[in-house]
């Protein structure tokens, strides 16, 4: 990670921590950097979700694009995996995803893709941070070369098209409910499942600025399980602010999570032989069931770090066809450069039909072990996380669960957090042990 840019790009407060200056420059950056470095004029694009603050970074990045003499083709409310997917049909030079995903409204994010719809390398991240740190200095494009924007509503369109043209059945007479988070789906998603035939019943379209991923979306996914109960629906999906991640509620109102999704997929294609080495790629974020259950079934595994960067880069290196994290980021690697959460729900409705199982049929294999993580904001990562006791507590958890369980502490990639993770099997032990390493980390004053 850089010194601005985390694993999921430059995210914090706006205009606090992520301000429009910032913005600027980096548009000033990636139009030079893509246009009149290589003697010709960049065409970038550029959507965002449905926070207040999104347009003001999407005109600050728009000005600095222009200064530098790049084009800024504008998707406006928009998904992060359409800005990747139209990025690379479309034969952009880079793309650029306005959204802080699952934070609230308050925080916004600048995310980087390249020319083919993956996350930005380090080293022209790098050289990004050196210019807003005044390292690098560039030229302005004058007269004819300034750049100019160009309304792109139209790769939306296509980008929807697009997720229509996935599903291999009709979802006549399914009733399908959708929990949009009054993020960037909110038009997307009921647009594509209405196309293909659901009676979908959607909560949370009602973006105003403010109310992204508040009290909803998958993050808060409670409300649908209810919502999917109360309305007698045969599944449900709920998508997080930019769209990248879904997680699923089966008919009885029981949660599907990212390592179910992973399962009832991964046996799918291995069912089909589509399942390209017989493997499922996860992080070391997923649950203790569900390599059971692969193991059961005979599909194996790999474990990434967390961070769906690093589950692509697996499945790029290796050639492996299904991929994610526990929260819904689901990568299927066929199709699309990233994590996509309406892509990920029609996936999940072409195995209910294919099968001819409900959700919750598909989903029973995968018995999760009790697991309790928490988030402790502290002032320091680093010296939180390196701390000769705190290791030592660590440590003394991991060798008192043994082979009946697992700790893993870890940092936030996006916030200033250390999250303190056990399984173990009952979630009084997972609390007790939890807390535990929370104690030591207070007791040496590393809360923020």
């Amino acid at each position: 990670m850089g010194k601005y840019f985390g694993t999921d790009g430059f995210r914090g407060e706006a205009n606090k921590d992520l301000t429009f200056e910032h913005a600027v420059q980096i548009g000033r950056f990636l139009g030079w950097y893509y246009g009149a470095k290589q003697g010709k004029k960049a065409k970038i694009l550029i959507g965002k979700d449905t926070r207040r603050s999104s347009y003001m970074f999407e005109y600050a990045l728009c000005t600095g694009l222009m200064a530098s003499g790049a084009d800024a083709y504008i998707m406006h409310v928009t998904t992060t995996p359409s800005v990747a997917y139209i990025t690379r049909v479309d034969d952009f030079d880079c793309g650029i995803m306005i959204s802080a995903s699952h934070n609230p409204y308050y925080d916004n994010g600048i995310k980087l893709l390249n020319g083919r719809g993956e996350k930005m390398d380090e080293s022209t991240i790098l050289e990004v941070e050196d210019y807003i740190d005044g390292k690098v200095e560039i030229p302005v494009a004058a007269r004819d070369a300034i750049g100019r924007t160009v309304d792109y509503v139209a790769g939306r369109n296509r980008y929807i098209g697009h997720l229509i043209s996935m599903s291999k059945y009709s979802f006549k007479d399914v009733k399908v409910g959708l929990d949009v988070a009054n993020g960037a789906a909110w038009q997307i998603a009921s647009a594509v499942f209405d196309a293909l035939g659901a009676k979908t019943y959607v909560m949370n379209n009602t973006p105003d600025g403010y109310n992204i991923n508040t009290d909803c979306g998958s993050t808060h996914i409670e409300h649908l399980q209810k919502f999917v109960v109360d309305n007698g629906l045969d599944v449900g999906f709920a998508f997080d602010g930019d769209a990248d991640r879904c997680l699923c509620v089966d008919e009885k109102g029981n949660v599907v999570t990212g390592d179910h999704i992973l399962y009832i997929y991964g046996l799918y294609m291995k069912e089909r032989g589509k399942l390209l080495n017989n493997m499922v790629v996860t992080t070391v974020m997923s649950n203790f069931g569900l390599y059971k259950a692969l193991d059961k079934v005979g599909i194996d595994y790999e474990k990434t770090k967390v961070g769906d960067k690093y589950v692509y880069e697996n499945m790029v290196k290796y050639g492996h066809r299904i991929g994610g994290e526990q929260s819904g980021h689901i990568i299927f690697s066929k199709y699309e450069t990233t994590g996509d959460g309406i892509l990920t729900s029609l996936k999940m409705m072409e195995v209910m039909l294919a099968r001819k199982k409900p959700m919750s049929e598909l989903a029973a294999p995968v018995v999760f072990y009790p697991q309790v993580l928490k988030n402790v904001r502290v002032k320091s990562k680093p010296d939180a996380q390196n701390d000769p006791d705190v290791q030592a507590a660590v440590k003394k958890v991991a060798d008192e669960l043994g082979d009946e369980g697992r700790i893993l502490v870890r940092e936030s990639g996006t916030e200033p957090v250390i999250r303190v993770m056990v399984e173990a099997g009952s979630d009084e032990v997972c609390e007790k042990y939890v807390d535990s390493v929370i104690d030591v980390i207070t007791a040496k004053g590393h809360l923020a």
